[in-house]
């Protein structure tokens, strides 16, 4: 009896072996992504920007018979947002969702433009802007700076000032406040113009700031409030509505380019698709995260945005920036927004 004879049968046996023990079972193999993209984002798990990122991932394994795969890290796992833009630049990070207003404008200042304080009286101006002529350009810019940037832009929605020494219903009320504002040159002077001490901070340190009374306050989101927990070392909301902001979605363009059109269309489609979800959602749950808050201790107050305005206009705020930002791109802010200062 030949060698192979007896390799033949033991490999009969052994198939029929596993067969017995697991007849119910197909044997599968697992086959490795062609391409894969780690995404980074700074907020925590169960923020909707991740859930519709997970969402989109699934879309994209799926429609691409799992040649491309997109795998998440969220709540900072790879570094605070200016070590994750330094990784999306070098490409050691393939994918990073960001504002546009924060670490974003250390490279493109003219990308901060729509956070502009209290630029946007709902989400109807909100979106015909960044749909709109105003996102184009941005996206331009954001491509000539060597990223590629996907159509649409997530919503991470109108931010409210929280803080644990007094409500803030007039600008007086901001005057010596220490509030944590993210690493933003248009953020600072903002909050300067109002009267308030800002401290620059990526948002991986915030929680401990307002802990150890570092800062007095920071400025977010009702989601990314509830979400980091915020409420459980904060004591007041108000409700200002002083900033909309969003996250584009920036891919390493070296990464992009080895990808066929193809499956990049494939992608695209299942980001923009999963981020128009997620503008939906999070607007559902601003409009109803008062409540929830609200019984977690927060204590809320109403603000009249006009004496804030007004502020601004005698500070120079508006006419700083304007200079900053030049008039075609306010032109086109102001197209879709209204009229500033």
């Amino acid at each position: 009896m030949s060698r192979s004879t007896l390799t033949r049968r033991g490999l009969v046996g052994a198939t029929l072996g596993a067969g017995l023990i697991g007849a119910a079972l197909p044997i599968r193999r697992a086959r490795a992504a062609e391409y894969v993209f780690k995404l980074g984002t700074d907020v925590p798990d169960t923020h909707p920007i991740n859930v519709h990122a997970r969402k989109a991932a699934e879309a994209i394994r799926e429609r691409t018979g799992g040649r491309v795969e997109l795998q998440l890290f969220p709540n900072n796992q790879l570094g605070g947002q200016s070590d994750m833009l330094s990784q999306l630049r070098s490409g050691a990070l393939e994918c990073f969702a960001l504002s546009g207003v924060n670490v974003l404008s250390t490279l493109i200042p003219t990308s901060s433009i729509y956070g502009l304080g209290f630029a946007f009286p709902n989400y109807d101006a909100v979106w015909r802007a960044m749909d709109g002529q105003l996102g184009q350009t941005l996206r331009g810019q954001i491509e000539k700076a060597g990223f590629v940037v996907l159509d649409r832009i997530w919503d991470n929605g109108f931010r409210q000032i929280t803080n644990s020494v007094r409500p803030i219903r007039e600008p007086k009320d901001l005057q010596g406040l220490k509030i944590r504002v993210p690493v933003s040159a248009l953020w600072t002077s903002l909050f300067k113009s109002l009267g308030a001490a800002p401290a620059g901070l990526n948002f991986s340190e915030v929680y401990s700031a307002l802990q150890t009374r570092v800062v007095d306050g920071q400025e977010n989101p009702p989601v990314i409030i509830d979400t980091a927990k915020l409420y459980e070392v904060q004591k007041y909301c108000s409700v200002t509505n002083h900033m909309w902001d969003g996250w584009w979605f920036l891919i390493n363009r070296r990464a992009w380019g080895q990808m066929p059109a193809d499956l990049k269309e494939t992608f695209a489609g299942a980001v923009n698709a999963a981020c128009l979800d997620e503008r939906k959602d999070v607007a559902r749950l601003n409009a109803s995260l008062r409540e929830q808050l609200t019984a977690k201790g927060l204590v809320f107050n109403d603000v009249d945005p006009e004496p804030f305005k007004e502020e601004l206009r005698k500070s120079g705020f508006y006419t700083e920036w304007r200079k900053r930002f030049g008039d075609d791109l306010m032109g086109q802010l102001e197209a879709a927004a209204g009229k500033l200062g």
